[in-house]
């Protein structure tokens, strides 16, 4: 995807996908293992285009994120980054009536998935954001809603980066075995982790992993 049609695909989703405030949180544990915190604000009307910079190659970041170390992290496509930014725009998005797996929001979500039933929805908001970017999971767009399928597909198409050989960049899917997937949003030069995670408590929520403590077992590459 070229960066003009990136463009435009994010101002399409600047336009169609800003969420309405949600009107009930989760209260569930979350999905994912290791201690994680809240990672930041609200989505700004400003973060499609600091996700442009960045993939440009700009000094501009993330908001609330650091800078890239150099080599910590391989480079991320502006696909991914529209994949990120897609992501931010869901924060808060939450169950109703709570622990249903259930809302307007994750129906539309399931939409990224071909069959998809109600159910644990962490992979259906991760085939959406992939959708959203134009760069949609699965061999024909087909999307999935378990995360062991998504690593399969990822191994079987070079996408699959263990944790124990490499490190993510913004716009991988983070994977915790078969049971959990969100999306990198930055990546601190210390290794700290910035994600975006459907099914998270119950809701699409920011979380931070600090170096070594995510538990994850492997990552995506999308674009």
């Amino acid at each position: 995807m070229t960066l003009e049609s990136t463009l435009a695909r994010i101002s399409a989703i600047e336009t169609a996908l800003t969420p309405p405030q949600p009107t009930t949180g989760g209260t569930g544990t979350p999905a994912s293992s290791g201690s994680s915190t809240s990672a930041g604000s609200s989505p700004s009307s400003t973060t499609f285009s600091q996700l442009l910079n960045q993939a440009s190659g700009s000094s501009t970041l993330l908001p609330g994120a650091s800078p890239l170390a150099p080599g910590a992290a391989g480079a991320s496509s502006p696909a991914a980054l529209a994949a990120v930014a897609a992501a931010r725009t869901q924060v808060g998005q939450a169950e109703f009536p709570p622990g249903s797996n259930e809302s307007p929001r994750i129906t539309e979500y399931r939409s990224a998935v071909q069959g998809a039933v109600v159910g644990p929805w962490c992979a259906d908001f991760a085939s959406w954001c992939a959708a959203q970017a134009g760069i949609p999971l699965g061999e024909n767009g087909e999307g999935f809603q378990s995360v062991g399928a998504i690593w399969e597909w990822a191994e079987g198409n070079g996408r699959a980066i263990p944790a124990d050989e490499g490190s993510p960049a913004p716009g991988d899917l983070i994977v915790w075995g078969s049971d959990h997937v969100g999306i990198v949003e930055a990546v601190d030069p210390d290794g700290t982790i910035h994600t975006i995670e459907g099914n998270s408590s119950d809701e699409v929520a920011q979380r931070s992993y600090g170096p070594g403590e995510s538990g994850a077992t492997g990552y995506v590459r999308l674009g």
